[in-house]
C-alpha cells in the first residue's frame, strides 16, 4: 500500500463549545495523509484532487462553524423547521444558540479536542473518495505561537460567505508596537482582556436577562443563509460600536490602547486566525 501527504492543506477557523471555558473560538491547522492503491495513473488521489475535494470536504463539515460536542451532559438540542436550538450549560453560565443547521456541526463526542474530532472527520472524508484510497488520516492542530494570542468568536451579518455564522471564531496573535517598539506587556494585557471572548456589534444586542444569578446578553440578526440568535453570560461578550471584521478590530484595538499611552503611536498587528489579518496605527494626543 502507498500513501501520500499534504501538510498544512487548509487551516479551520470555528467555535466550539466547552463546559469550563464556554464559547472558545478556535484555529487548527490539518495536514492530511492518504493511504491505498494507485490507479491508473500511478497515483493513490491526484494532489490537485487533494487540494479541492478533502479540502472543501473539511472546510465544508467544520469551518466557519459552531461545534458542538453531542454527548456532553451540558448539551440539549432541539428543532424547529430549519432552525436548530443548542442549549449548553458551562460553568460560566448557560449558552443558547439558534442557527441554521448549516452554521452547526452535531459531534458525536463528549468534548471538542483535535484527538476525538479527528475519527469523526476522517470518516466522513473516507466516504468520499474512491475505493483505491483505502486509509484517511488527520493531524489536527493548533499553530505554535511564540506571543500573545487570544481565542474570540464573533460574526459579520453583512458577510455574503460563511462569516456571517453568529457563533464562529479565531485563535489570533497579537503584536502590538508603541513608537514602533514592540510591547509584549500590552499584548498579553490585551490577550488577557480577550481570552474566551465573543465580540459583538452593539446594534445586534436585543437584550438582557438574569439566568441563576448571571448576567446574559442576547444578539440577534438575520443574515442571507437565515436567522441567527445567540444568548451567553454578559462577563464572556465584548460590545464595540462597530461590524467585528478584523480591519475594524485591529482599528478598535490601537484606538483602546492609545489611550493608555497618550502621545504615543500604537500600532496594532491584529490576526485573523493564520496569517492573515489587520494593521492599524493610532495615537492619542499628550495631556501636556
Amino acid at each position: 500500500m502507498q500513501a501520500l501527504f499534504v501538510n498544512q492543506l487548509t487551516t479551520l477557523d470555528f467555535s466550539y463549545l466547552c463546559p469550563t471555558r464556554g464559547l472558545v473560538g478556535e484555529t487548527w491547522l490539518v495536514d492530511v495523509v492518504l493511504g491505498g492503491e494507485l490507479d491508473q495513473q500511478g497515483m493513490v488521489f491526484d494532489f490537485g484532487h487533494v487540494k479541492k475535494q478533502v479540502k472543501a470536504l473539511l472546510d465544508s463539515l467544520s469551518d466557519h462553524r459552531l461545534l458542538v460536542p453531542l454527548n456532553a451532559e451540558a448539551t440539549s438540542i432541539t428543532h424547529n423547521k430549519d432552525q436548530l436550538i443548542v442549549s449548553f450549560k458551562s460553568r460560566h453560565g448557560v449558552i443558547t444558540c439558534s442557527a441554521p443547521a448549516q452554521a452547526v456541526l452535531l459531534v458525536d463526542a463528549e468534548a471538542i479536542t483535535p484527538e476525538l474530532i479527528t475519527p469523526f472527520l476522517e470518516d466522513a472524508i473516507q466516504q468520499e473518495l474512491p475505493d483505491n484510497v483505502t486509509r484517511v488520516e488527520l493531524r489536527l492542530y493548533p499553530e505554535e505561537i511564540g506571543g500573545a494570542y487570544y481565542h474570540y468568536s464573533h460574526g459579520l451579518k453583512k458577510h455574503d460567505g460563511d462569516c456571517q455564522r453568529i457563533a464562529h471564531g479565531h485563535r489570533s496573535q497579537i503584536r502590538v508596537f508603541v513608537d514602533e517598539q514592540r510591547d509584549q506587556a500590552l499584548e498579553a494585557w490585551w490577550a488577557a482582556k480577550w481570552r474566551d471572548i465573543y465580540v459583538a456589534t452593539k446594534e445586534d444586542l436585543k437584550d438582557s436577562f438574569t439566568d441563576n444569578n448571571l448576567d446574559h446578553y442576547r444578539f440577534s440578526y438575520t443574515a442571507k443563509q437565515g436567522y441567527f440568535e445567540l444568548s451567553l453570560p454578559s462577563a464572556h461578550c465584548y460590545i464595540i460600536d462597530t461590524d467585528s471584521t478584523v480591519e475594524l478590530l485591529a482599528s478598535h484595538i490601537a484606538h483602546s490602547l492609545a489611550e493608555r499611552k497618550p502621545g504615543k503611536t500604537i500600532r496594532v498587528v491584529a490576526f485573523e486566525g493564520l496569517n492573515k489579518g489587520a494593521i492599524a496605527m493610532h495615537s492619542e494626543p499628550s495631556t501636556d
